[in-house]
């Protein structure tokens, strides 16, 4: 069984080389979050440090999810909900960095950490979600299956860690 749990600003920045191994395994793997190999946990920690104001500021809030998976730090996957600042569109949030350490996959953790973050976005007031992820891609999936609605796919939009370009699926999501 996992727990997840979010992480107060002070957890997050002790959190930070767990959520790197999350974040380099996931690259490493192939999948297109935004980075390209080699990418290492060094790298990773620095890019989650960048985050760490939002975090502060309360405009991303940071899951993380410790259980079961092999993973020698603990945490074996993640999500983020950032929330829109601006006025005319606080009732928005935006589903970003869902990641599940490969070694923990196939345990609906990856669902778990959706429902989470889809959960504190209604309590948040944000009724609309707003997503991207790489077309055809195990993520896409489980994000049709939870009910989003693919409203476009933009072709060749980014690139996978290899610097092949890859089609990009946007997706909604309205809460009751």
């Amino acid at each position: 069984m996992h727990t997840i749990t979010r992480l107060s600003a002070d957890e997050f920045r002790a959190g930070v080389e767990g959520l790197a191994g999350v974040l380099a395994d996931t690259v490493a793997g192939g999948s297109s979050v935004g980075f390209l190999s080699p990418f290492d946990r060094d790298a990773a920690a620095a890019w989650w440090r960048t985050r760490q104001p939002a975090v502060d500021d309360g405009s991303l809030v940071v899951w993380a999810a410790h259980g079961p998976g092999g993973v020698a730090d603990g945490i074996t996957g993640t999500v983020g909900l950032a929330l829109e600042p601006k006025p005319n569109g606080r009732h928005r949030a935006e589903i970003v960095k869902l990641m599940v350490h490969r070694d923990a996959r196939g345990r609906g953790l990856g669902r778990a950490l959706l429902a989470t973050a889809e959960q504190a976005a209604a309590r948040a007031g944000a009724g609309l979600l707003l997503l991207d992820t790489e077309t055809g891609s195990t993520a896409e999936r489980l994000y049709l299956a939870s009910g989003w609605t693919r409203y476009g796919v933009v072709p060749g939009y980014a690139t996978d860690p290899a610097g092949a370009l890859r089609d990009c699926s946007f997706f909604y999501k309205q809460l009751a």
